[in-house]
């Protein structure tokens, strides 16, 4: 993969202000094709979109509900962001949103490398990829991703059932998966992965009733140097929490204790702007923004946990993490950024 200058061409976190009445948003850096929103003060639903499903097909982090199609959600990907209809999940008068937006490579095309056919939207480059897949009536399938590299993190649902939202993690393994949509500890079954690691060309699932559907989707994401990075660290519930290196300034990261029930949480550089970052948001809660305490801080380097809650630094605590660049610590000059 080329070294990443410059990472909000591939990812970003745009805010805006809804109007209840169409809404162009521009201002994203390129055409996105996977964006996730969530309204900030009041108690709604994540949304998520992609260009493979298709322009107001939501489907909600937060619940096991299956894909629905929404008229008034999300009705364009455009050059430089995205159009919102009139939902008041996604475009309320006055209500404010945050939106992290993924480039990919468009509506994607067939992949053959599994046992079964994808399709695949994949941006090698960033370590992205959305998956789409139809799944016979088999217990184990091995599915083309299209990174050309080994997949670090991968979210998946049922589009069509009531399912969770099943995750895959190096750190965790392959014979446990975690749930989105949850505060549940990672689950160790060999029916999630078939205990099998995913390869530079495919992953593997197995027979849980997670997959037990004619239609799935897939986010499948890989280290990148400069711009992404996933992994865990083992908490010490100090106010000098650990330092958690990436090798870039974040500016998105989503953490979860992996060994005890827990919120997942997501912070932005948008939201908030200076150290300590103070602000976060929850993929398994329809509930607003909490803010008000020093958490993290985001350096030129990583991060360091900055508080002693359970959410961020249980002392008995292992947390998982996904971690995307506002800067990159070495560009392809050497030339170091700085921190905050």
């Amino acid at each position: 993969m080329a070294i990443i200058d410059k990472p909000s061409d591939f990812f970003n976190t745009k805010l805006y202000t809804g109007t209840g009445s169409s809404n162009a948003q521009t201002g994203v850096g390129f055409q996105p094709d996977f964006t996730w929103i969530k309204e900030r003060g009041g108690a709604e639903n994540h949304n998520l979109f992609d260009s493979v499903r298709g322009v107001t097909k939501r489907i909600r982090s937060n619940g096991t509900e299956a894909e629905d199609t929404r008229s008034t959600s999300l009705t364009a990907f455009g050059t430089d962001g995205f159009t919102l209809g009139s939902g008041n999940q996604v475009n309320d008068n006055s209500a404010t949103y945050a939106s992290w937006n993924w480039k990919a490579n468009g509506s994607g095309s067939t992949n053959t490398d599994g046992s079964i056919n994808s399709t695949v939207s994949a941006s090698a480059t960033s370590g992205f990829s959305i998956v789409k897949v139809s799944k016979p009536n088999t217990s184990v399938a091995t599915i083309g991703h299209g990174l050309g590299v080994t997949p670090k993190f991968i979210i998946g649902k049922d589009l069509d059932g009531v399912d969770n939202w099943t995750c895959y993690s190096e750190a965790l393994g392959n014979g446990k998966g975690i749930y989105l949509n949850a505060t549940n500890a990672q689950t160790t079954a060999s029916t999630f992965w078939n205990s099998t690691s995913p390869t530079s060309s495919v992953f593997t699932i197995g027979s849980d009733n997670t997959w037990n559907s004619p239609s799935i989707v897939f986010y499948c994401f890989a280290d990148v140097e400069n711009y992404s990075k996933f992994g865990s660290y083992a908490a010490n519930e100090d106010t000098n929490g650990p330092f958690i290196y990436t090798g870039f300034k974040p500016a998105f990261v989503i953490l979860k204790q992996s060994n005890l029930a827990r919120d997942w949480i997501m912070f932005d550089n948008k939201r908030s702007t200076s150290n300590a970052v103070g602000k976060y948001l929850r993929p398994n809660e329809a509930g607003a923004e909490d803010s008000g305490e020093d958490y993290l801080d985001f350096l030129s380097n990583g991060f360091k946990i900055r508080n002693t809650g359970a959410k961020f630094n249980d002392a008995s605590g292992t947390y998982i993490f996904m971690a995307f660049a506002e800067n990159p610590f070495v560009a392809s000059n050497f030339v170091p950024t700085t921190a905050r």
